[in-house]
């Protein structure tokens, strides 16, 4: 599905060029959960911009099922992260006025997918929730709200950065669970500096210093 190919991302420091990822090789499967180990600082979360096209590479291309992401204009690449992929990020990014239904709903159409969004809170134990207020909602529960908004339409992957990195463990395990067992036939992508987390996964790779090390 997502192909990666020699991708470097460079950042400039004080006229020092600082590579955030080397020469990177990396595929993502149909319908696998792909785990991806690392410190902070490691590149991580730099090589998940780069392969959901949030971050263009300097040196090298990502591919998204034979076109190259780069290569796309900007309307064709928003359309893809809007219809084709979700993202859960470490914090969970609310609309602090809007309802927890609200807040999955918004990036669609007035009324577009309503019952589609109440059956996936409902799926993931926000049933008597929908219309809290995030301050009302503990951790964990704004992360399921953020993992129904990333699955809503049927997404063909899932990008999570750090999702449990701000929760305890067992909240931590429970958001796995959910994002393993909601995400239906689509691939998942995770990043994480906690191996237990990853548990479930089909395949981990490890980067450390911008390099694949394993």
């Amino acid at each position: 599905m997502i192909q990666v190919d020699k991708a470097s991302l460079v950042y400039n420091d004080h006229g020092r060029d600082v590579y955030a990822c080397r020469s990177i090789d990396l595929e993502v499967k149909d319908g696998e959960f792909l785990g991806i180990l690392g410190p902070s600082g490691s590149g991580k979360s730099s090589l998940l911009y780069l392969m959901c096209g949030l971050k263009t590479p300097h040196e090298g291309q990502v591919l998204y099922r034979g076109r190259v992401v780069q290569a796309m204009d900007e309307q064709e690449r928003a359309s893809l992260r809007l219809n084709r992929f979700g993202f859960v990020f470490q914090y969970p990014y609310l609309l602090g006025y809007l309802s927890a239904l609200e807040n999955v709903l918004v990036a669609q159409p007035s009324g577009h997918r309503r019952a589609e969004a109440v059956a996936l809170l409902e799926s993931l134990g926000l049933g008597d929730k929908l219309h809290r207020l995030p301050h009302e909602l503990s951790g964990g529960e704004k992360q399921r709200v953020c993992i129904a908004r990333a699955l809503l339409g049927g997404r063909e992957v899932i990008f999570a950065d750090e999702p449990t990195a701000n929760l305890d463990h067992r909240n931590g395990v429970a958001v796995v669970e959910t994002l393993v067992a909601s995400r239906g036939t689509g691939s998942l992508v995770m990043v994480t500096h906690d191996p237990t987390m990853l548990e479930k996964a089909d395949r981990v790779v490890t980067i450390a210093d911008g390099e694949l090390v394993q």
